[in-house]
């Protein structure tokens, strides 16, 4: 077996797949996302009826029992659950509702009403009233909260934009998968840039979170962009890359002015040239899954140190060389994909996963991948994950 490559054993006998493996190209839903679907349909269809059976069970409750056991309870429940979970129209429904049901009980005893029947009335009343306040405030925030999340969305967009699908003649694909669902913002970054001296990728991780790791992002593809034009090697452009962030660290505070560094992996596919020259700083190394199903994990000679760890040594950056022959697909990816953990704490292991299995195409190859990936960790992710996918047709 040759070095860097793995044994596909019977798992790939098997077919490519483990046990409870989703099927490739089955699309980008998995089961895990549609169960949660289901749950999640299923909570809605109860929130919505949730008020009207407290209305009805005040009802009930209030006509089969003696007047001395109150169904206030249930009436002044079916306003407060449905301020929060319901619409405007329906809280006020929900509120006109219970009022009238109240006052139906209280009609049903006629002949004993009494001043205890009246407070409840107008316990009833007042709460519902409360209730459209709460519903107007609730949905003032959710509208609020709607707008920072399209803000950072753009935000995101505009820091990491999509790559093309087709780039000097490649088939290329990437995806951003959150740990937090519905959070945008984060430190992974991947960029895409064809040159003169052919396409040039690079994904990383920025150490932090937040607008802090946002701006690091931003100053790394930056300057990757400008570099991977101007400069003739991929070691000139890390060096390019180094001297960004020193610039970017002396404008930094607190513990990321002194600790801020970036791990990635630099990679130049020459045109014409069936081969792909990579340089690594720190960064899980990229998988050359061929076409045939066999995979190879490219890895560097030497350890070198993140981006923006100069001031710790200097060791000269090589890049190294290796065949990228036609249908095989380069993928890169940030530690979210590796360090995701299940239930009994394994790690995601991409290199036995995807050993020999195929691809129709890298959307396809990501698609599964973040599949398999929400699987295995239940939809707990614990980091952020960047994948990227860049296949020589």
């Amino acid at each position: 077996m040759r070095s860097g490559e793995v044994d596909e054993g019977p798992y790939a006998r098997a077919g490519g797949r483990l046990p409870g493996d989703p099927v490739p190209g089955t699309g980008l839903r998995g089961v895990h996302e549609e169960r949660v679907e289901r749950r999640t349909s299923l909570a809605r269809s109860l929130v919505r009826i949730l008020p009207a059976l407290l209305v009805v069970g005040g009802i009930l409750y209030g006509v089969l029992t003696p007047m001395e056991f109150t169904a206030a309870p249930f009436f002044t429940a079916a306003s407060l659950v449905a301020a929060p979970l319901t619409s405007l129209r329906a809280t006020v429904v929900t509120g006109v509702a219970a009022t009238a049901g109240t006052l139906a009980v209280h009609a049903w005893f006629s002949s004993q009403t009494s001043a205890g029947s009246v407070t409840e009335d107008v316990t009833v009343a007042t709460v519902a009233l409360l209730a459209v306040g709460i519903n107007r405030v609730v949905r003032l925030g959710d509208k609020r909260l709607a707008s920072a999340r399209e803000i950072a969305e753009a935000a995101q967009r505009a820091v990491l934009p999509e790559p093309a699908e087709h780039i000097g003649g490649f088939e290329i694909a990437a995806r951003y998968e959150a740990a937090q669902a519905g959070a945008f913002i984060g430190g992974d970054l991947y960029a895409v840039q064809d040159s003169p001296h052919g396409v040039r990728i690079i994904v990383g991780d920025v150490r932090g979170k937040g607008m802090g790791a946002v701006a690091a992002v931003a100053v790394v593809i930056g300057a990757f962009r400008e570099a991977a034009e101007q400069e003739a090697t991929l070691e000139a452009v890390a060096q390019r890359l180094e001297r960004a962030l020193a610039r970017e660290d002396t404008r930094r505070e607190g513990i990321d002015a002194y600790e801020g560094f970036t791990t990635a992996v630099l990679v130049e596919i020459p045109h014409g040239d069936e081969a792909v020259r990579f340089l690594n700083r720190g960064h899980p190394p990229p998988l050359l899954l061929h076409a045939d199903g066999r995979l190879k994990a490219l890895l560097t000679g030497e350890r070198a140190l993140p981006l923006g760890m100069g001031e710790l040594g200097v060791w000269p950056d090589r890049a190294e060389e290796t065949g990228f022959p036609c249908g095989a697909t380069l993928l890169l990816y940030t530690d979210g994909l590796t360090e995701a953990r299940d239930a009994h704490g394994w790690f995601y292991d991409p290199e036995r996963r995807l050993a020999g299995r195929t691809f129709d195409d890298p959307c396809t190859l990501l698609g599964v991948l973040a599949e398999e990936v929400r699987r295995h960790s239940g939809g707990g992710m614990t980091d952020d994950m960047a994948l990227l996918a860049v296949r020589r047709p």
